[in-house]
């Protein structure tokens, strides 16, 4: 017996228990021990698993409904391929047997239609467009679901940043001093500068005789501000950064 028909036969018998429902695909060894598939006609729904070294493969006529993903991956050497006559049922599991066939339009004899759904029927199957797919989401979180979800909660994140910087710009702070706060002094409503500070001793007596002298280092930028020129600040702290002191 040639070689050929025993690879051929060992195939078969290999494979045949595969077919999940239909009559077993017939194997046929040609030239340069490249295999031909024939599933015509075998009412199967299913692919079975195909042998590395085929180049054609003609299952037209069944009842398959998709491709299972990577299916053709490992198929280099396929140059023929048959698929038309079934009724694929064209929804997102039909996107990899797509994108296959836009890859390879010179290996299909004829273009696979839609059987299904009703509103792409008898529609090549490279005809449907990137937009039908839309809506279609990926295991691995890249589909366009997944992007417009987080384009959506980055917009929310930049809105409420700009709001809030918005917000502190136009806040208005209000403080409020008593009475004893008459006396305020310069150096309490703005920041101390080193080049601006200077140092001044104050010697404190202590009422008793027996209490001892101490000295302490006091800084300060300007003189107590006096009442007259309170309003005028208080004023300037109210337009220029929105800060309200009110007297209690």
């Amino acid at each position: 017996m040639p070689p050929g028909l025993i690879l051929a036969a060992f195939l078969h018998l290999a494979t045949s228990s595969a077919h999940p429902i239909g009559q077993p695909c017939l194997y046929s060894v040609l030239q340069s021990a490249s295999l031909q598939v024939n599933c015509s006609s075998s009412g199967l729904v299913e692919l079975p698993p195909l042998p590395s070294n085929t180049t054609e493969l003609h299952v037209q006529d069944n009842r398959l409904t998709s491709v299972s993903p990577g299916l053709f991956d490992g198929l280099v050497g396929l140059k023929k391929v048959s698929l038309s006559g079934n009724p694929f049922h064209c929804d997102c599991r039909i996107q990899y047997l797509r994108s296959w066939l836009l890859k390879n339009r010179a290996a299909v004899s004829k273009q696979p239609t839609c059987a299904s759904p009703s509103p792409v029927a008898q529609k090549a199957i490279t005809e449907l467009t990137d937009e039908y797919f839309s809506s279609c989401g990926l295991p691995s979180c890249t589909g366009g679901t997944y992007s417009a979800a987080m384009g959506a909660m980055l917009c929310c994140v930049l809105a409420l940043l700009l709001w809030s910087l918005r917000l502190a710009k136009s806040s208005t702070f209000t403080l409020y001093i008593n009475d004893r706060h008459v006396g305020l002094g310069a150096d309490s409503l703005r920041s101390l500068k080193p080049k601006h500070r200077r140092r001044l001793h104050t010697t404190l007596s202590g009422v008793s005789a027996d209490l001892t002298s101490f000295s302490c280092t006091q800084e300060l930028e300007r003189p107590v501000i006096s009442v007259e020129l309170l309003p005028q600040v208080l004023d300037t702290l109210h337009k220029k950064h929105k800060i309200k002191i009110k007297a209690t």
